[in-house]
């Protein structure tokens, strides 16, 4: 059954003609699907199906989205209008202050019942609250859902000894243990003659990654990588050229998948330790939703206080642009700019350079994720960061990813740099690939890629370098 716990208390209920029956609303944040969406379905139960399904475009977030995070929302928004309109309804789009137009919409249709998916970010919190407090004073209830952007709730497995898992290994056996809820049917539903915004088209304007928005395509790249890849997910996701990794994550950013039923499906059809290390990817990212609700301080202050952090503007501007001269530095972050996703290894290796070896504070490398991710949730984007910065929950917080090691290691072949850094695509030893400084300050020049912005030595990484280049030749 779906999760629910109304937000308010008990309001006065409003009075429906006979020919027009009360309605509720499902206002749909990053939830962005009809199958296993218990906020839809507990919309359409409380009402009878008549349901006003509301996307409200928030003033408050999308000026700072990149615009290939628009496009991938809105191909998203197309796509739950159409399937919304197989269950007989369709996806009512406002745009401005959250609250205001939902209250709207309530008055518009006489609803009394507003229901929400629950999250886990002071800015979700302070604006739960304030729907809250303003549906209740014009006669209407606000309903939480707990399970639509998690697995299990935040805040239900705990240690004895404190409020939330500080330590991931602990909460994965926890987690492991706990039954998964029973999915939520996708209901048959009617909505009260009430206008919108024109909705986006869904163009075919498929980002060069391969991703497009939207339930349906979520869905099928979900049955294809289940049916085909998972099984080898623990020996290859980290290599980087084979680009072995699921690629959900935007979807269950958006809500276009449900973790839950991901989560059902691999263990059902696909058992083995290949499902069992995707498992621990759909644990953790429950693992960070549970810090964030009980710490959501963490989203701008160190949860483990550190030294002083480097101002360096100009190594923090090669680094956004794929230009410190570190070539598998330079292409995670230029398939950043290029997909608007990043391969998880490239993650690690361009978040360590940032903090552990030009030591510029995690916020800024985050800020910059979060602008370009297509799967930017704040708990998880945030929580990654202070992990690989040593402020986070990382057990051995002054641990260093040597990127040349890390290069060595899951791009051998250099494959994925000559993918990414086109400057460096026509070396043929991966030695060269990964280390072109060897070639000489003439090569360099000649292949248009810069001197390493930090010191380098063999297969050691040092610090940053006044003037990049001058000490390597």
């Amino acid at each position: 059954m779906p999760s629910s716990s109304p937000s308010s208390s008990s309001s006065p209920s409003r009075s429906s003609s006979p020919s027009q029956p009360r309605a509720a609303v499902a206002l749909f944040t990053r939830d962005l699907r009809v199958h296993d969406n218990p906020v839809l379905a507990a919309a359409a139960a409380s009402a009878d199906g008549r349901v006003v399904p509301l996307f409200v475009l928030d003033g408050g977030i999308l000026p700072r989205i990149s615009e290939t995070r628009r496009r991938f929302l809105e191909e998203s928004l197309a796509d739950l209008d159409a399937a919304l309109r197989a269950l007989g309804g369709r996806l009512v789009l406002r745009s401005g202050d959250v609250v205001a137009e939902v209250c709207r919409v309530v008055a518009e249709v006489d609803a009394v019942e507003v229901h929400l998916a629950s999250d886990v970010t002071a800015y979700a919190h302070e604006r739960q609250d304030a729907l809250a407090a303003a549906l209740r004073a014009n006669g209407a209830e606000l309903h939480l859902h707990d399970q639509v952007h998690t697995i299990q709730p935040p805040g239900e497995l705990r240690p004895n000894d404190r409020d939330h898992f500080s330590v991931f290994t602990p909460y994965w056996r926890r987690w492991a243990e706990m039954p998964l809820r029973a999915p939520a049917s996708a209901p048959r539903l009617t909505v009260p003659d009430i206008a919108g915004l024109e909705l986006p088209t869904s163009a075919d304007s498929t980002l060069s990654g391969g991703l497009r928005g939207g339930e349906t395509q979520g869905r099928k790249r979900a049955k294809q990588w289940l049916g085909k890849a998972v099984e080898d997910y623990e020996d290859i996701h980290d290599d980087l050229a084979a680009n072995a990794t699921s690629k959900l994550s935007p979807y269950l950013h958006f809500g276009c998948v449900s973790a839950t039923e991901l989560a059902a499906r691999a263990s059902r059809d696909h058992p083995g330790s290949g499902t069992e290390a995707f498992l621990r990817q759909l644990c953790w990212r429950d693992f960070h939703h549970q810090v964030m609700a009980a710490r959501p301080d963490a989203a701008h202050t160190d949860l483990r206080p550190r030294g002083a952090w480097v101002d360096d503007p100009e190594a923090l501007d090669a680094w956004t642009a794929g230009r410190t001269g570190i070539p598998i530095v330079d292409a995670g972050m230029r398939q950043l700019a290029a997909e608007g996703w990043m391969h998880n290894r490239a993650r690690l290796i361009t978040a360590g350079f940032l903090t552990k070896t030009l030591g510029i504070d995690w916020r800024s490398g985050a800020a910059h994720f979060a602008h370009h991710l297509l799967d930017a949730d704040v708990a998880n984007n945030i929580l990654n960061w202070q992990w690989v910065a040593g402020t986070g929950m990382d057990t051995r917080p002054n641990r260093v990813m040597n990127p040349l090691r890390q290069a060595t290691r899951y791009d051998p072949s250099g494959e994925y740099v000559r993918r990414y850094v086109p400057e460096l695509a026509d070396l043929s030893d991966a030695a060269d690939v990964h280390q072109p400084w060897r070639l000489g300050p003439v090569a360099l020049k000649e292949l248009d890629y810069p001197a390493p912005i930090v010191e380098v030595d063999g297969g050691k990484v040092g610090r940053r370098l006044a003037e990049p280049g001058d000490a390597l030749f």
